[in-house]
């Protein structure tokens, strides 16, 4: 699995996602700029890390979605390349068209940093089948607009194709209430483009692969892309 990450001015997170991707796999990924336009050659799986690229201005990955290399990224996509976007990441992969929907501010209107469990929704993936269906895992979320919204039709179309990837919820796998931190319809977390090649989630997977650090919930979505 050759794996790059991308950086953009204002990413934060681009080490923590090459680190879990060198322990899945061995190997150290390459890091590219927002301005380069190419991948590199026989890239498989392309990472969009956390962060606030471009300072969160204008929409949060509005200007992101813009950069050189985005380009690049959706035809990497069209071709059925894999492409992760995690929090900033998930929020690029809505203003470029890649996925369906947007993140609005969280229903609280605060920045939220903690702890907080998932259910995984599908297991059949090239990022989850290390998981099993309904799992319950514990991740970190970090975000401020991680409130997923798109028009009815379009969430009908994403639970009826089983492109929601996870869920929040609490410890005991239930979803709704206060399990909900930021107020996303249908407590979506996570969620797949039409050829389940792009996944987009709000939560942190890649901060929860060491116990020294709470935890190796996050493992099972790397493991999975190895194995796949």
């Amino acid at each position: 699995m050759r794996a790059a990450v991308i950086l953009f001015p204002g990413s934060n997170r681009e080490g923590d996602v090459a680190r879990a991707l060198h322990q899945a796999s061995g190997v150290r990924p390459p890091i590219l700029r927002h301005d380069e336009v190419d991948l590199p050659a026989r890239t498989d799986l392309v990472v969009l890390p956390g962060g606030f690229a471009y300072g969160d201005y204008l929409r949060c990955g509005a200007i992101a979605a813009r950069a050189p290399i985005m380009d690049a990224v959706r035809a990497h996509a069209r071709r059925g390349g894999l492409v992760l976007g995690v929090c900033n990441g998930f929020q690029v992969l809505c203003e470029a068209g890649l996925l369906p929907g947007i993140l609005m501010r969280n229903a609280d209107l605060r920045f939220i940093c903690r702890m907080q469990h998932l259910r995984v929704e599908n297991n059949r993936t090239r990022y989850s089948n290390a998981y099993a269906l309904g799992q319950v895992v514990k991740v970190a979320i970090a975000h401020g607009e991680g409130n997923y919204v798109a028009d009815s039709a379009t969430i009908e179309r994403l639970e009826d194709a089983g492109r929601v990837a996870f869920r929040y919820c609490d410890a005991a796998g239930k979803v709704g209430g206060l399990a909900n931190p930021n107020g996303s319809t249908h407590d979506i977390a996570g969620i797949y483009s039409e050829g389940f090649n792009v996944l987009g989630l709000m939560p942190h997977p890649e901060n929860l692969i060491d116990p020294l650090i709470g935890g190796v919930d996050g493992r099972g979505l790397f493991a999975s892309l190895m194995a796949a």
